[in-house]
């Protein structure tokens, strides 16, 4: 695809596909997410998002801002460990293995240490998300990103952010398309050797065409892609399936919790 063509001449061309992600993004807006079209994104210290390149997945500069939001008054060096600790290399681990690492910091915090007044090393534990008040976040929904792995670059139908952590993939599908596809030609290959970093922060993985829309994880084969088939805990029904899972998943306070309490590992 040419890149010189304009975020909206890309959207425009995906036909089908913007009909599903056009009222999917303004859902998002409607739930009180921020929005942005990263097709065009500029990279560097005064680029759109901060991201020095299109390999760094977690956009730092929005961390750095939630890491001293919801930890005020530490030294700078104390933000900059646990940004760090975040942000470090994990590809070397095995995929979930890494996504357990960086699930346990964003759920228990970041441990850093710094030295007191008497220069004795003292533990700090910073929070990464507040938990219990949903609105002290920062919900950032991207279109068009573009991720670069070793070999291949890809770009992302839709990410949702939490405080810069990508914990919400999207693939969305035209309405006349098998949903599968979206697992066997896009899912299979950016989890599997295209893009595997975006995978080490995430929650849970979304794939829809609108009318049948699944919901799965980093290790979910096809099989265990399941429908989400309601709002809340009353049973309130969405209009279509992606609606229902994204009001049901996707609105801050249920995000969090479903974040803070619902994710599991199985230790082998």
């Amino acid at each position: 695809m040419n890149k010189a063509l304009t975020a909206k001449q890309v959207i425009a061309s995906y036909g089908e596909n913007a009909m599903v992600e056009g009222p999917t993004v303004e859902l998002f807006e409607s739930l009180g997410w921020q929005t942005a079209n990263l097709y065009a994104e500029t990279f560097g210290p005064d680029s759109t998002e901060g991201r020095e390149s299109e390999h760094q997945v977690i956009l730092q500069r929005r961390l750095l801002d939630a890491l001293k939001r919801l930890n005020p008054g530490l030294p700078a060096d104390a933000y900059t460990q646990a940004l760090d600790e975040l942000s470090r290399d994990r590809s070397a681990m095995l995929p979930v293995n890494a996504n357990q690492d960086l699930y346990r910091l964003i759920r228990d915090g970041v441990k850093v240490t710094l030295s007191d007044d008497d220069g004795a090393p003292t533990t700090e534990t910073l929070r990464v998300v507040d938990w219990d008040n949903p609105d002290n976040n920062d919900f950032f929904l991207t279109q068009q990103m573009w991720v670069s792995g070793d070999m291949y670059r890809r770009r992302c139908d839709l990410l949702g952010f939490v405080n810069g952590l990508p914990l919400v993939f999207i693939e969305l599908k035209g309405a006349k398309e098998p949903l599968k596809a979206a697992f066997e030609k896009n899912l299979s290959d950016y989890r599997g050797q295209s893009i595997p970093q975006l995978f080490h922060p995430n929650a849970f993985i979304l794939l829809s065409n609108g009318s049948d829309t699944r919901i799965g994880t980093l290790t979910s084969e096809w099989e265990h892609f399941f429908e989400w088939k309601r709002i809340n805990d009353e049973g309130e029904v969405g209009v279509v399936s992606l609606e229902t899972a994204i009001r049901g998943l996707c609105d801050k306070a249920r995000l969090l919790d479903i974040v803070e309490n619902f994710v599991a590992f199985q230790e082998v």
